[in-house]
């Protein structure tokens, strides 16, 4: 089973690294990061090295879409579009990461799909015809896409129950320890103060 993730000039490394150390773990898979060339590719002071090209990896089974800081930016990425749009006729579960979902809509594929990605962007699914749905991850046909950043877990332990089973999905949840009690319950709109929601959104529709 090979599960491609792909990079690209401002993708975010939590986005890519979540799922990673998730999927990693299931029996029989080959994680690859994939680039549009080999090499080092940099997030914010984070660097991830993609192994192999999207030529040498066309068709993967699973195709993991991570999302960015610069969404017009990922939104624009012909090759990285290109890649999406040519592998998914062929995967057997084409999923996202926060604001990747947004890379898959650009790429032809939500048309009519119900579809999340992180809040601050949701208002943007529509333009791709996608039906947005609030939740930490949506499916919809083989097509699964994730809430913002740290969703990518639960997205990826979701993913891992459909391809080798329950008991494996909660052992990987269990070595990995992945038991979230945050300090504070400000990890949606709905419930973080309205200053603070009013602030991550001046701040992320800028960057």
């Amino acid at each position: 089973m090979h599960i491609a993730i792909p990079l690209y000039a401002g993708y975010d490394a939590m986005d890519a690294l979540g799922p990673y150390f998730v999927l990693r773990n299931i029996p029989g898979a080959t994680v690859t990061f994939v680039a549009e060339r080999p090499g080092v590719i940099a997030d914010e002071g984070v660097t991830l090295t993609a192994t192999a090209s999207f030529a040498d990896l066309p068709r993967p089974d699973v195709l993991v879409v991570p999302g960015t800081k610069d969404v017009k930016q990922s939104m624009a990425d012909q090759e990285l579009i290109h890649y999406v749009k040519t592998a998914h006729p062929t995967t057997t579960w084409t999923t996202s990461v926060c604001v990747g979902s947004l890379t898959l809509g650009a790429a032809g594929l939500l048309e009519g799909v119900k579809a999340t990605t992180h809040w601050v962007a949701h208002d943007l699914l529509t333009q791709f015809g996608a039906r947005p749905v609030n939740g930490r991850s949506v499916r919809d046909g083989k097509i699964i896409t994730s809430a913002g950043v740290t969703a990518g877990i639960d997205m990826a332990l979701y993913l891992a129950s459909l391809l080798a089973g329950e008991d494996v999905a909660m052992a990987v949840q269990l070595g990995l320890e992945y038991a979230p009690q945050p300090p504070f319950d400000a990890g949606t709109p709905e419930t973080a103060p309205a200053e603070i929601t009013e602030l991550v959104r001046s701040l992320l529709r800028d960057s």
